[in-house]
């Protein structure tokens, strides 16, 4: 009854959640996509001029001839011997494509390596002649993407499948639209926020699947995202920095007029999404599964339970951000640290103090989205379980403090114990801290039954007395069934022929054997003792009928 009244409650609840999510979703979206249809970029405006008359084209290198390498200027680093000779390169598109042409190798400080067979790439100028660029590598970075596809699938299946696609999106919208568009004169740092959030709304759906999950880590990731453009604008205004700080940026300034600045914050909020949506994801999840888990839990609970959660998950993604960025920065720092400049100096410097911000300001964007996510999906959970308050869980889903022979009992009246479980079962809910806090009491229960030594009966003991009233206190036996036992005399012996009491007369569980044949001498071995030396056997101890399982598979009875 209970839970068939709950599932029908649980339609309309479900639906005002649906509408109130959907309620803040359309608009966004609908904003988002006249925004992205507004900023589209038309190819109006003129790309940088490349090179007059130079072609790339691919080759293969036949063969390879090396020579002695001409001796160095006085100061001048020596030649790399291996950089020193001809190629004979097969060209392999383009107008004299199928021929082999004779190629110098290219020299100088980091020149590459050539051997035969290897792809490489050939530019050919205005004039016919050719040249040696760089290395193809389109072969083995299609087995590299191959190889990772096969990963993702192996081990996400089906979940798999669709983040391959949510990447394949991601990679259409941006070189689509968003570097187009800034190429093209957009505001870069507006061109930024509306394709992310596009690459979000798409994405994440696409990925994880239309739930109030996703639309909590939605609207947590919009609103985070919102606050990383803000700080990135306001501490770049801050730090002087107008995002010109090598040679790449420079000439982006100079042919194209870019906004460097505003550039530099499209990649920041760019570079801030794929961090912000893990979290998020991750947060909202988190809640729904302890919503789930423990029906009786509020918005405090759930909120709590679950930043400590995000505070440990933060705690590690800080120190992968900030490893990330020092990893890009690497040869950079190996340079400063030559010149020998104070760490001052060189964290002033403009590429150096870039980084900072940039690691600074998306930790911070970071640190923000889990306070703001939880707290959206422990309101959202806390407001659907007062509106559906979800049924008991099973009885065997949690522990009995009163052990196992009060189980016992309780099979032996299931309609009487069936009620009191479940009395019993609210009053510990509202004893337990959080769902991590049950689940450890839960186990330490298990360990104790594994590490515990089981008593095991005396060869001269004598049984305990059974209690004078039973379970109700109403001078029954522990079953219910009739009057409790008489307590054993402690110096009356046991008779041969009676069999031994069961572990529901006395509070320590024993063995049930059959009786014992023909007296035996001097006091008497008890059944369940083991085999000692006499004139016959006696029976080892069974596992008795309320020995607990964990304890049957320990000891292997």
């Amino acid at each position: 009854m209970g839970a068939n009244h709950a599932h029908g409650t649980a339609v309309p609840s479900s639906r005002r959640t649906v509408v109130a999510g959907l309620a803040v979703l359309v608009p966004l979206a609908v904003v988002t996509l006249a925004a992205l249809l507004w900023l589209w970029p038309d190819g109006g405006k003129a790309a940088a001029p490349a090179q007059s008359g130079v072609q790339r084209l691919t080759g293969t290198v036949v063969s390879v001839t090396l020579k002695t390498c001409p001796a160095a200027l006085e100061g001048s680093p020596r030649p790399d011997p291996a950089t020193c000779g001809n190629a004979v390169v097969k060209v392999g598109d383009g107008p004299d494509a199928g021929q082999d042409v004779e190629l110098r190798l290219p020299s100088g400080p980091g020149a590459q390596h050539f051997a035969a067979a290897d792809d490489v790439i050939l530019l050919r100028g205005a004039d016919g002649t050719y040249q040696i660029s760089d290395h193809d590598r389109s072969t083995p970075l299609w087995l590299f993407g191959a190889a990772f596809a096969l990963a993702v699938i192996a081990f996400g299946r089906w979940r798999g499948v669709t983040a391959l696609v949510g990447l394949a999106v991601t990679f259409v919208l941006l070189l689509t639209f968003v570097i187009p568009g800034i190429l093209d004169g957009r505001p870069p740092m507006l061109v930024a926020i509306v394709g992310a959030a596009a690459i979000m709304l798409a994405v994440l759906y696409l990925t994880h699947g239309f739930s109030l999950s996703t639309s909590v880590a939605v609207l947590g990731t919009l609103a985070s995202l919102a606050l990383t453009g803000v700080l990135s604008y306001a501490a770049l205004g801050f730090a002087r920095l107008n995002g010109i700080t090598d040679d790449s940026a420079l000439a982006l300034d100079m042919s194209l007029s870019l906004d460097t600045q505003g550039l530099l914050l499209a990649s920041i909020i760019i570079g801030a999404l794929g961090v912000l949506d893990d979290v998020t994801v991750t947060q909202a999840v988190t809640v729904a599964e302890l919503a789930h888990a423990n029906p009786s839990y509020g918005f405090g609970r759930l909120y709590r339970s679950a930043m400590r959660i995000g505070r440990a998950h933060i705690a590690s993604v800080i120190n992968t951000i900030i490893l990330a960025y020092a990893g890009a920065s690497l040869p950079l720092l190996l340079l400063f640290s030559i010149g020998e400049q104070p760490l001052g100096e060189v964290m002033s410097t403009p590429v150096i103090a870039q980084e900072i911000v940039r690691s600074i300001v998306g930790t911070l964007g970071l640190i923000a989205a889990v306070p703001i996510t939880t707290a959206l999906a422990a309101l959202t959970a806390s407001r659907r379980l007062a509106e559906d308050p979800a049924p008991d869980p099973d009885p065997a889903d949690r522990p009995d403090p009163a052990g196992h022979a009060a189980h016992s009992a309780h099979v032996g009246h299931s309609a009487h114990g069936g009620h009191a479980g479940r009395s019993g079962r609210s009053a510990r809910d509202s004893e337990y801290e959080d769902f991590f806090t049950r689940r450890h009491d839960r186990d330490e229960d298990d360990y104790d039954g594994f590490f515990t030594p089981q008593p095991r009966p005396d060869a001269r003991a004598r049984p305990e007395p059974a209690p004078a009233a039973g379970r109700h206190g109403d001078g029954r036996g522990p079953t219910g069934a009739g009057p409790a036992p008489a307590p054993w005399p402690q110096d009356a012996p046991w008779p041969a022929d009676a069999p031994w009491p069961g572990p529901a007369s006395g509070p320590a569980p024993a063995p049930s054997p059959g009786p014992t044949s023909g007296p035996a001498p001097g006091p008497g071995p008890v059944p369940g003792a083991g085999p000692m030396p006499g004139p016959g056997p006696v029976p080892g101890p069974g596992p008795g009928p309320d020995r607990p399982a964990r304890h049957r598979r320990r000891s292997g009875r």
